[in-house]
């Protein structure tokens, strides 16, 4: 599912500036309530995406040289791009090479799509030939694999003022017990929203 505020990037009015930062490395972003829920619903993640938050996610983008996508988030870009088929903002997603990783996929719905299996090593060699960050869209399946497999460089998570309850959390079914991680960052935005950077401590 794709939620309003992601809906809302797709209706800016100007697209984000396509030159990658020349870094070299797998990223993410991800919104989570207090207790960990990640999934995208608008009742408790819309009233949050202020202009700051809007700029910072928007600043992430534009370091991405490829986007990384699991199946599920990818078809559901693919359904908003039916939705907003006027967005500026397909500019970026259209020049921005992305690999889906899949079992099940077999093709492609567009150019400058490609489907790869859950190898790591494969994921190793995009993240080696990527003259940029390596941007994961959402996907907190594909987030989970990435740390197990010590193939994430950085883990963003903006934590949400809310507790939710109910729904997918972002640890949830974790193919490893334990997993450490090391703080390199955080910041407190004026919508109550906290910013946190994470790297594994093998980084």
């Amino acid at each position: 599912m794709i939620s309003r505020a992601s809906r809302r990037l797709l209706s800016l009015s100007r697209p984000p500036d396509l030159e990658a930062d020349q870094m070299g490395k797998i990223v993410t972003g991800l919104f989570t309530s207090l207790d960990g829920i990640v999934d995208a619903d608008d009742d408790w993640q819309f009233p949050y995406f202020d202009e700051e938050l809007f700029a910072r996610v928007l600043a992430g983008w534009r370091s991405a040289a490829t986007l990384l996508l699991g199946r599920h988030s990818y078809e559901g870009y693919e359904r908003l791009r039916v939705e907003h088929p006027d967005s500026p903002m397909l500019a970026f997603l259209d020049a921005t090479p992305t690999c889906v990783v899949s079992s099940t996929l077999t093709h492609a719905r567009r150019d400058g799509v490609t489907i790869i299996g859950g190898d790591p090593e494969r994921i190793a060699q995009l993240r080696a030939e990527s003259e940029g960050n390596v941007l994961v869209l959402g996907s907190p399946t594909l987030v989970r694999w990435l740390l197990a497999n010590d193939l994430l460089d950085e883990l963003n998570v903006t934590v949400l003022p809310i507790v939710v309850g109910e729904g997918p959390r972002l640890f949830d079914d974790m193919p490893t017990q334990r997993l450490a991680l090391r703080l390199t960052g955080s910041e407190a935005l004026r919508s109550g929203a906290l910013e946190l950077q994470y790297a594994p401590t093998t980084r």
